[in-house]
């Protein structure tokens, strides 16, 4: 038999952490992993950009990262007990391979000449809308952070992504070869 979608018990502005507790809906854990949610929508969206599979591996890496922000969402949806509690399917090497793609991509760009104007085009408007999300809802988890044990290795990776999406949006400007817009201070 098929469950119904709609169970009635957040009718009151409360909601089922994993293991039952219920809180508010806008409590800072949910906050933290209703955010993680939200980018992962967002990152589901730049996965269907025809030009993404213009680049190698990149759809398979995409992929990879919307898997590690489900297991950070359902490690947030959780209220553990220590800061060095395991984040299920997240480790260092997440953060390394990360790493790794940022210096890929980072080694075939010119130099900055200033501050760079999110878009030049579609797929880079999304990965600099990833970008932005990704950095709240690392602000989401730091807040969360000062009130309840956070394991450091999801604001590290957080903090990675982000720099990831800065990259891979100059990387497929560059790639595509659209031109990157600078900031104009004086515009």
């Amino acid at each position: 038999m098929k469950s119904k979608v709609y169970t009635l018990t957040g009718d009151k502005g409360t909601t089922s952490l994993v293991g039952g507790t219920r809180v508010s809906k806008d409590d800072i854990r949910v906050e933290a992993y209703g955010t993680i949610d939200e980018l992962n929508a967002n990152i589901g969206l730049l996965a269907h950009n025809s030009k993404l599979d213009d680049l190698k591996d990149m759809p398979e890496l995409v992929r990879k990262i919307q898997n590690k922000l489900f297991n950070i969402g359902a490690y947030l949806a959780t209220e553990n007990t220590s800061e060095d509690a395991p984040v299920f399917g997240l480790t260092e090497d997440d953060v390394h391979m990360l790493e790794q793609k940022i210096d890929e991509m980072d080694a075939e760009l010119p130099p900055f000449r200033g501050f760079v104007l999110p878009g030049g085009s579609r797929l880079s408007a999304l990965c600099d809308i990833c970008r932005t999300v990704t950095r709240r809802a690392e602000r989401r988890v730091i807040t969360l952070s000062h009130e309840a044990p956070v394991n450091p290795l999801v604001l590290q990776y957080l903090n990675r992504l982000s720099d990831f999406f800065f990259v891979f949006a100059r990387f497929n400007n560059v790639t595509h070869q659209f031109e990157e817009i600078y900031w104009d201070k004086n515009a």
